[in-house]
């Protein structure tokens, strides 16, 4: 338990550090800016980002994804952050997800320590902090394009090397505690409007929070967990549907 309290300290003090004074869309406040968070996105234009524009547009101060019935991409496809990598780190971002049909289908992603994998389409792969409309993975780790469903909401878990041995397909994934009841959390999840998703990395250790509850707490101790990367928002395939963030800032942790 040494290991996880003081991330646990630095989580709280990164919720209270953002949530103490407003500021306005795509601004930092004084305190954010003396804090050393730094904006992703100028709430202008995609300056600093690449994505497919038929997808993918800077509009009413938001990036906005959007699919429409004669435009749905052939796979999963990203807005990227082009200003490096980042390892351990604090972000911070406002999203809200709606429906494009009656289907009711609406699924995005939070890329964090992830790779391009076809920069023509703009895919990536890697740790994904998932959100949709529905009600069951707002909040979980997926690692896209990789292990899958990493933790699901609610869950403390460790990854350990190795394939599960119960299921040579899945990852040897230890469910080792709960930061919280799945329900109780979604239950806090505001469905068509605005959510804050709050991501921690710092080494091995992920931490990702929706409206100030933690939703997941994960320890990967596998070779094949990224400890750098890049950010990127992700537009999935299938039906129609609208996806918007806004006010994404990141802050460096030291190693």
């Amino acid at each position: 338990m040494k290991f996880y309290r003081p991330l646990l300290a630095v989580a709280a003090a990164a919720l209270a550090a953002v949530s103490t004074v407003s500021a306005a869309d795509n601004e930092l406040t004084d305190q954010e800016k003396a804090g050393g968070y730094c904006l992703l996105f100028n709430g202008k234009d995609l300056t600093g980002w690449t994505c497919r524009p038929e997808f993918w547009c800077a509009k009413d101060g938001t990036i906005c994804g959007k699919t429409t019935v004669g435009c749905i991409p052939e796979k999963n496809t990203f807005c990227i952050y082009k200003g490096g990598e980042f390892g351990d780190f604090e972000l911070h971002a406002k999203f809200k997800l709606t429906p494009g049909d009656e289907k009711g289908f609406a699924n995005s992603g939070i890329q964090y320590r992830s790779k391009v994998a076809d920069p023509d389409y703009c895919v990536v792969g890697g740790y994904q902090a998932d959100m949709e409309a529905g009600k069951g993975y707002t909040g979980i780790l997926y690692e896209e394009r990789g292990r899958g469903i990493l933790a699901k909401r609610g869950e403390k878990v460790v990854i350990h090397e190795g394939k599960d041995p119960k299921n040579p397909k899945k990852a040897n994934i230890e469910v080792t505690g709960s930061v919280g009841d799945s329900n109780e959390i979604e239950a806090g999840v505001k469905h068509g409007d605005w959510n804050d998703y709050v991501i921690i990395a710092k080494g091995n250790h992920l931490q990702q929070f929706v409206n100030g509850k933690q939703t997941v707490d994960v320890t990967d101790e596998t070779a094949v967990g990224a400890k750098t990367g890049i950010i990127a928002l992700q537009i999935h395939r299938g039906p129609p549907m609208n996806v918007w963030f806004k006010d994404i800032k990141i802050k460096k942790l030291a190693p």
